[in-house]
């Protein structure tokens, strides 16, 4: 295994991570104080929009359960960990023009640099 190879592996596996961690303050810590800091949410708002959080949280959940199979040994790792990030990406592009600025510093710009090595290191 190259250090790209390792670099690009490190970089996905800390994405899915983030994903993961961002699908437990979206299900289960919206509605408390550390998910309306995170989220710079007034109580109110987190009790009114928690559903669709949770929601939100369970597609964060499907982009880290996916980033993680593609971690996996086998021919179509590459193929799926290359999608995974790629929504990761797109989804964070959407977020900052649609919610917050900070979601692609947050989110699109990990992705785009773990797809960035994926791609270095297939070459």
């Amino acid at each position: 295994m190259t250090v790209l190879t390792t670099a690009a592996t490190v970089a996905t596996l800390l994405v899915a991570l983030l994903h993961a961690y961002i699908l437990v303050l979206e299900m289960f810590c919206w509605n408390t104080p550390k998910g309306r800091k995170a989220f710079g949410l007034t109580p109110e708002f987190a009790a009114a929009t928690r559903v669709l959080a949770a929601n939100q949280g369970l597609y964060n959940g499907f982009l880290a359960a996916g980033l993680l199979l593609g971690l996996l040994p086998g021919e179509a790792s590459f193929s799926i960990r290359c999608f995974f990030l790629g929504c990761v990406v797109v989804a964070g592009i959407f977020g900052a023009a649609t919610a917050s600025r900070r979601i692609l510093f947050v989110q699109a710009l990990p992705g785009a640099l773990a797809l960035g090595l994926n791609l270095l290191a297939a070459l």
